[in-house]
């Protein structure tokens, strides 16, 4: 996902795109299905699938970097091929000058946009200091509820599929295949959340305010509109309609590529990217230990509840409420901070009005 950081304008976009293909790998599920109809044993397909996984080991080690792509980029910094002649900055020297070596190969004099940023990577906020955030502890309420909905629809998804089928084999296969097939458009459906966030890229700031809190603000209406769809999504799988199972289909993909997108999208904004990686996985444990919570609700609807999921659906539609706090703490939070650069802007105004009348 470090690959979004060498496409400043479209970074939220790429990262998206990248969650929204790992998404997508859920429709490999509708592969195995139709090859073990087929006679295909499920002991063989694992087997191939198994050894697919050498491809990501060669691309460990032969395609990415040694040390992680910088945010923003230094200048003349390069990754990949390079067709032209041109001043490179590769990755392994902007880190020997993070941690203050010298590189004999540059005599030229560091320029300012180097000086400011060795300036800003010594006040990066330190990793406690991140994860006893606010935002962290909202980010990881927004993902975990949204996470444990979905891992519990999914859980559920057979046996109800059978109930409102009345047991009918080809009927379940039907929706099944179904449910299958739209999991391949979740690649389709994360750019847009990413586009949405890069909206305001190559636009003006206004007077004051930085990337950052431009980026923060465009991330609030994802987060807003994940948590729409999540509620929605809820909602349709909560009423036993079969035919309305299409539908919950389709925002379940749209909402399970936005969920993922945009929590990678929103750690890159929200903290510093050095930071990155350790936060990622640790907001993914948090939430997967989280989701452990679906087992006693697989418990209770088979056992108390006979089978039928309706007042645990109903009840996670009310939980899942919770999760419009993130977007709307966010809200606040740039609110604030356009207050308090108004205030700062309207002192000084007042303070050089006050120097030319005594002047």
């Amino acid at each position: 996902m470090q690959v979004g950081n060498l496409f400043s304008s479209h970074r939220s976009t790429i990262i998206t795109l990248y969650n929204g293909a790992f998404d997508s790998s859920s429709a490999v599920f509708l592969i195995i299905k139709v090859l073990h109809e087929q006679g295909i044993s499920l002991r063989s397909s694992l087997l191939v699938l198994s050894s697919c996984s050498v491809i990501h080991l060669l691309r460990t080690f032969l395609l990415m970097p040694k040390t992680h792509i910088p945010y923003p980029l230094p200048q003349h910094f390069t990754y990949g091929l390079n067709c032209r002649k041109a001043n490179t900055y590769n990755v392994e020297q902007f880190e020997r000058m993070k941690d203050g070596g010298v590189i004999a190969s540059q005599e030229s004099p560091a320029e300012p946009e180097d000086q400011a940023q060795a300036q800003d990577s010594e006040n990066v906020a330190s990793f406690r200091s991140c994860v006893l955030s606010w935002f962290f502890l909202w980010h990881l309420l927004w993902l975990s509820i949204m996470q444990l909905r979905h891992y519990l629809f999914i859980g559920t998804l057979n046996p109800m599929l059978n109930r409102l089928a009345e047991n009918d084999p080809d009927l379940v296969s039907q929706y099944t295949n179904a449910f299958a097939i739209t999991q391949l458009f979740g690649v389709l459906c994360a750019p847009w959340n990413g586009l949405l966030m890069d909206r305001h890229k190559g636009k003006p700031l206004a007077p004051g305010e930085t990337a950052l809190e431009a980026d923060l603000r465009s991330s609030s209406l994802s987060l807003l509109l994940t948590s729409v769809q999540c509620l929605l999504f809820s909602l349709c799988a909560s009423f036993p309609l079969l035919p309305l199972q299409y539908i919950t289909f389709v925002l379940q993909v749209i909402n399970r590529s936005f969920l993922y997108g945009g929590n990678a999208a929103f750690i890159s904004i929200a903290f510093p990217a050095c930071h990155f990686g350790k936060l990622y996985g640790l907001l993914m444990a948090l939430s997967a230990i989280i989701s452990l919570l679906q087992y006693p609700c697989f418990a209770l609807v088979k056992g108390a509840l006979h089978g039928d999921p309706f007042l645990v659906d109903a009840a996670l539609s009310l939980f899942s409420l919770l999760v419009f706090i993130h977007p709307l703490y966010v809200f606040m939070h740039c609110r604030k901070a356009a207050r308090q650069r108004e205030d700062n802007t309207q002192s000084d105004n007042n303070g050089s009005k006050m120097a030319e009348a005594e002047f």
